[in-house]
């Protein structure tokens, strides 16, 4: 399949990257880990501003009634900067949920927050203790759960806070467990392709033995080997976006795993032991790719969805 971004899309991504990347995203995401919202939601009130939330809620509703395509630009960039928040529930699944109909409006302005629970693969709600609507997909149908008691759930990122939750009443889903699996598919590519660019950035300037490292040949091999995986798996993203089909979607997101993971591993390789520092940025990034690599279905359960086409 031949792919191309349109120009239009393009201008998207840029005006996002622009704006994450003076918003401090570090900051918010180490507050949101304490329970410290305010700066991580200043965020997501510009990112609404830039229409993310309201990419496919239709414009009846007050969204901008886009296509798959323009969520995965949204999320690599979201997921390259480590946005905090509950993004994939309330951008990508929610507007899913014809039922849900009532919040869309809200979603759409970034008034309103939304988080899911899909059991087996998405157990946990997160951040439902500030979500405004927590929905609980099951076997293709949705439940709103109205009166939440979320109990917290110690995350391998602590900027993902997941609760449990539990009470429901009758709503309909559709295809809504399969756009959250694109976006996180999307967020790991961007995460990814973050860790690249420091690894990269680091390479060139730190010194080791009167040379800088990333002149050695191991190194640049190490790179390079992260870099044509990263390729590889943006095509499987944006192909999984334009045909929709479930199993696409699986490939892409499997794929996305292991590219993120080997981008994280080789990143911490270059940057030695500040990599594993609370206040390096490397860290806001391993802890995410980790989370996300079984976030929404873990690699067994969509290699198997792929073998089943």
């Amino acid at each position: 399949m031949r792919f191309a971004l349109s120009a239009e899309q393009r201008d998207f991504a840029t005006s996002l990257h622009d704006y994450l990347a003076g918003a401090d995203t570090p900051t918010a995401a180490r507050s949101w880990a304490h329970g410290r919202h305010e700066p991580g939601r200043k965020v997501l009130r510009g990112l609404a501003e830039l229409g993310v939330p309201a990419l496919l809620i239709d414009e009846t509703h007050g969204g901008l009634g886009a296509d798959p395509v323009d969520l995965v630009v949204a999320f690599e960039a979201l997921g390259y900067h480590a946005v905090p928040g509950p993004l994939v529930e309330t951008a990508a699944v929610a507007p899913a949920v014809p039922a849900a109909q009532a919040w869309w409006p809200a979603l759409a302005s970034g008034e309103a927050l939304a988080t899911v629970v899909a059991p087996p693969h998405v157990p946990l709600a997160l951040d439902a203790d500030i979500a405004d609507i927590v929905l609980t997909l099951r076997d293709g149908e949705a439940h709103e759960i109205r009166e939440a008691r979320p109990e917290p759930v110690r995350s391998i990122d602590p900027a993902r806070r997941l609760f449990r939750v539990d009470g429901a009443t009758p709503l309909t889903g559709g295809r809504a467990f399969d756009l959250g699996v694109l976006a996180v598919a999307a967020q790991l590519l961007g995460a990814g392709q973050w860790l690249l660019d420091a690894a990269v950035a680091y390479a060139k300037q730190r010194s080791q033995y009167g040379r800088l490292i990333g002149e050695y040949q191991a190194i640049k091999h190490l790179l390079a080997d992260v870099a044509t995986h990263l390729e590889l798996t943006r095509p499987l993203v944006h192909g999984a976006a334009v045909t929709g089909s479930p199993q696409d979607i699986s490939a892409a997101k499997v794929k996305a795993g292991d590219a993120a993971y080997l981008a994280a591993r080789t990143a911490l390789q270059v940057h030695g032991a500040i990599g594993y520092t609370a206040e390096h940025d490397l860290g806001l990034r391993l802890t995410k790719v980790r989370a996300l690599a079984g976030a929404w279905g873990d690699g067994r359960f969509h290699r198997e969805r792929v073998l089943a086409r």
